[in-house]
């Protein structure tokens, strides 16, 4: 168990809607003030999606930049991670399910990592995951992950490896071994969704099971599992997710004022079983991070 426990907030996300949650942040300058405001409540890492100001996703350059300029701006240590989710989803026409239907997004690898060779992150995610989520099929084949793991590299950019099922961790182990990744890698388990893992402790044991030895991890739960996984990995050694992007309620029926009230529960959790939240600079040391730039 890590001497102190990484808390990520992950702030927007590219699924949760404005019309689930009216708070929900969207521009730029509203992404960067809820990171702020989330590492004052005990997070050390930003996970960051970006949106255009509706609050459709985005993939804009400019979004990214800004947001990363204004966290810094702020004087806060907050670690950056950048997502690369966007651009893997295929949705099948139903006249001819070889050809894409309208909200198809699957793109060219090099396509996705854009931003993080210009702007170069401490962290960002790479999804090892190939499965139906929602209405589409999510696409992550072996090549263009490796194409996206050498750009991270280029970029000096540690990869978080998100994994969904039992699979994604032994893609992992094969890539760790060719060489495509660099020991020791980081994982992100992710529970709850629809075909993948599920959130329940006897999962997150088995799946943090099958990780390399020397792995740094942490795992999450969407919607009313979030908390409960906070304490579940803590259990079990690992690093802990909240956020807008996975969970919008507080409690039952409540929903969250904002992520930085879903950050104080969490450290709350930790601290009521006996952990204790590692700063940005501690964060930094525990999974041996560049300097922020």
């Amino acid at each position: 168990m890590a001497k102190k426990t990484i808390l990520t907030v992950a702030v927007t996300g590219n699924i949760t809607t404005v019309q689930q949650h009216p708070g929900l942040p969207c521009t730029p300058e509203q992404i960067a003030t809820a990171a702020i405001e989330s590492a004052k409540a005990g997070a050390a890492v930003a996970h960051i999606h970006v949106r255009y100001e509706d609050g459709r996703p985005s993939m804009e350059l400019e979004h990214y930049r800004e947001v990363m300029q204004r966290i810094r701006d702020s004087g806060t240590d907050l670690i950056i991670n950048l997502t690369t989710g966007p651009g893997q989803r295929f949705i099948p026409s139903e006249d001819d399910p070889s050809k894409a239907a309208p909200g198809t997004t699957l793109m060219h690898p090099l396509k996705r990592v854009e931003h993080i060779v210009a702007l170069k992150p401490e962290i960002c995610t790479l999804d090892l995951n190939t499965m139906f989520a929602g209405s589409s099929v999510v696409i992550n084949t072996p090549k263009n992950v490796k194409v996206m793991a050498q750009a991270m590299r280029e970029a000096g950019s540690k990869p978080e490896l998100e994994v969904f099922d039992s699979g994604d961790i032994h893609l992992a182990h094969a890539l760790l071994a060719d060489g495509t990744l660099d020991a020791p890698p980081l994982f992100q388990i992710v529970m709850g969704i629809r075909y993948g893992f599920d959130t329940t402790l006897q999962t997150l044991a088995y799946a943090h099971s099958l990780l390399p030895k020397d792995a740094m991890w942490a795992a999450f739960g969407i919607g009313r599992w979030e908390f409960p996984a906070v304490a579940q990995a803590w259990a079990l050694g690992g690093h802990v997710r909240v956020g807008l992007e996975d969970n919008i309620y507080i409690r039952k029926g409540e929903l969250a004022k904002n992520n930085a009230q879903l950050c104080e529960k969490a450290a709350r959790i930790v601290d009521d079983m006996g952990g204790e939240l590692a700063t940005p600079a501690e964060a930094r040391a525990i999974l041996g991070l560049r300097a922020a730039a």
